[in-house]
């Protein structure tokens, strides 16, 4: 967690986009690493591959396409930051009242689990847990994400795509 602060800390002031988008790579592993240590490896390897993998090639492809230095801003961005902050001291508040991790007495333990492992088979019919609720119970919420990915590599495609003059356009 450290190193993560760090990472961001280092982010944050530099200038270079390039170790900007290096840092960012790094970040989305050390991400990944907090990831597998919370026992959440699928997620952790979406990290790994989507955070690290793609975004950074992507960032990398975009930043040929710019200058390799961000410019200074005109004024000082106090509103972005006291907003920031704002927002992210009502999510820190609204954790508050969120369940110890790992409680056995948190509702989703008590509820929405044993539901899932004891009506799955005459359900769905599929015998693993988790490709059941991803497929079956969350249908619509993975197709959804799935089709968010898709678009917003589609756009990154057509932004970064480089067109070829014709000999019709450069008589023109």
């Amino acid at each position: 967690m450290v190193l993560m602060a760090v990472t961001v800390w280092v982010i944050a002031r530099s200038r270079n986009l390039f170790g900007v988008v290096v840092l960012g790579g790094i970040y989305s592993f050390l991400m990944a690493t907090v990831l597998v240590a919370m026992d959440a490896v699928d997620v952790a390897m979406t990290e790994a591959a989507v955070g690290a993998g793609i975004s950074t090639v992507l960032f990398l492809g975009a930043l040929h396409l710019c200058k390799s230095e961000e410019a200074r801003p005109v004024n000082k961005p106090w509103l972005p930051l006291f907003v920031s902050g704002a927002v992210g001291a009502v999510l820190v508040y609204g954790t508050l009242g969120l369940p110890e991790f790992s409680d056995p007495k948190a509702p989703i333990h008590t509820h929405v689990v044993p539901r899932y492992l004891n009506e799955i088979k005459q359900e769905v019919d599929v015998p693993n847990v988790v490709t059941a609720v991803l497929a079956s119970y969350r249908g619509y919420d993975t197709l959804g994400e799935t089709t968010v990915v898709f678009t917003a590599g589609a756009g990154v495609i057509a932004l970064l795509r480089r067109r070829r003059r014709n000999s019709k356009d450069d008589k023109a």
